[in-house]
């Protein structure tokens, strides 16, 4: 019996890194396969959920000082499932006229960003691949929207760890660099085994379930996304260190250094 859902391209046998990532975010837009493999993977790492919760936590940082430093373009590359605090949201609190491209390959991420968007002058959800940067930055949708002759905000958050080194990541973010004027910004969160080494499992049982490789990279290696750019303070940190909200305890601070997960901003001179 098929796995597929009807001609929509969703496969229901293998767990989707989006979906799963939905889950952890206590979202709706997930299957029983996705619910399963999430659940294995908070037995094996209770931490999981939150670890989810602050890279979306910095992602909503991130996007709320890009706005108010007049930033009012984003380009969210491997947007995965709305939840709340999407990009658009967050930006137009500071921004009122952000405009905003979401960007995903995977099916139901999409629709229920277009669902959620559709009727939101200046906001648009594409089905693409931003391993493709040409599919992206010439889709008529992306270029409706966002004007590449202005600064934008390029977002790869929780996106570029399912890049294999063999795809060249590097090169990939550099693409969108290139493509972007003067004063554009790059924000980036990434997995990483650093101070985590009880990750690992974690990300053995990924790389054993779901239908996207997930590779992990040291503060270094996240670091060298940020080529060509100029790192905002405080620089390549874990996430929960990246412009808090507000200043962390003792214990929260040491904490935030087994996050899992790295984070930065950075803006083309």
């Amino acid at each position: 019996m098929s796995g597929w859902a009807g001609g929509s391209g969703i496969d229901l046998d293998t767990p989707n890194v989006a979906r799963v990532y939905d889950y952890y975010l206590g979202g709706a837009h997930n299957f029983q396969v996705d619910r399963r493999f999430a659940e294995k993977a908070i037995a094996m790492f209770p931490a999981t959920r939150e670890l989810a919760r602050r890279n979306r936590a910095f992602l909503q940082r991130a996007v709320r000082e890009l706005a108010g430093l007049g930033c009012e373009q984003f380009l969210d590359l491997g947007s995965g499932i709305p939840t709340a605090g999407h990009v658009h949201e967050i930006a137009r609190r500071t921004a009122p006229r952000a405009r905003v491209a979401y960007v995903d390959n995977e099916p139901v991420a999409v629709e229920h960003s277009r669902m959620l968007v559709g009727d939101v002058d200046g906001v648009v959800a594409v089905r693409a691949d931003f391993t493709r940067p040409d599919e992206v930055l010439g889709h008529p949708e992306v270029r409706s929207v966002l004007d590449f002759d202005e600064p934008i905000a390029v977002l790869f958050c929780a996106a570029l760890h399912l890049v294999p080194d063999e795809d060249d990541p590097y090169g990939l973010v550099a693409r969108y660099r290139d493509a972007t004027a003067p004063g554009s910004y790059l924000a980036v969160s990434h997995g990483t085994l650093d101070n985590r080494p009880d990750i690992a499992a974690l990300v053995r049982h990924y790389a054993r379930g779901v239908s996207n490789r997930f590779i992990v990279r040291d503060r270094a290696e996240c670091a060298r996304f940020f080529a060509g750019y100029d790192l905002l303070d405080p620089g390549v940190v874990f996430t929960a260190q990246w412009r808090p909200d507000e200043d962390p305890s003792e214990n929260e601070d040491e904490e935030a250094e087994r996050s899992g997960v790295y984070a930065g901003v950075g803006r083309k001179p």
